[in-house]
């Protein structure tokens, strides 16, 4: 029987130091460059808010309903909850009958926390 060494050494980390100083390189070299190359005129037009093309009007803090950032937040949950499907399709084969009733499961308390948000109208409008 052949055994696999499972012990890892700083030697290891090689490529992930190097992605990660790629990554940081990237973000800094184009946050530099876009002062040293970007226009440097800064007139009272070019500083003030910009909404579209609208001229802005009044305070921008006028309160609105929370159901907006109820939809919003559910929509995120169960778009996240959606996510974790990913793995599994992809793996579906390997994970046999049992992976299937986990799946199962899993779309289960997905239907059983949409039902409950149904029941408490939470996306409805009026």
């Amino acid at each position: 029987m052949e055994s696999v060494n499972l012990s890892s050494t700083p030697v290891d980390y090689i490529p992930i130091l190097i992605q990660l100083g790629v990554a940081v390189g990237f973000g800094v070299l184009t946050i530099i460059g876009t002062h040293l190359i970007g226009p440097k005129v800064r007139t009272e037009n070019k500083l003030g808010a910009f909404e579209s093309g609208v001229q802005v009007i009044g305070n921008a803090r006028q309160p609105f309903s929370i159901k907006y950032f109820l939809v919003a937040i559910l929509f995120v949950i169960f778009d996240v909850e959606v996510i974790f499907m990913y793995p599994w399709a992809v793996n579906f084969r390997e994970f046999g009958v049992e992976g299937l009733i986990e799946m199962f499961i899993f779309m289960g308390l997905l239907l059983l926390g949409f039902i409950y948000v149904i029941k408490k109208r939470a996306l409805n409008w009026d």
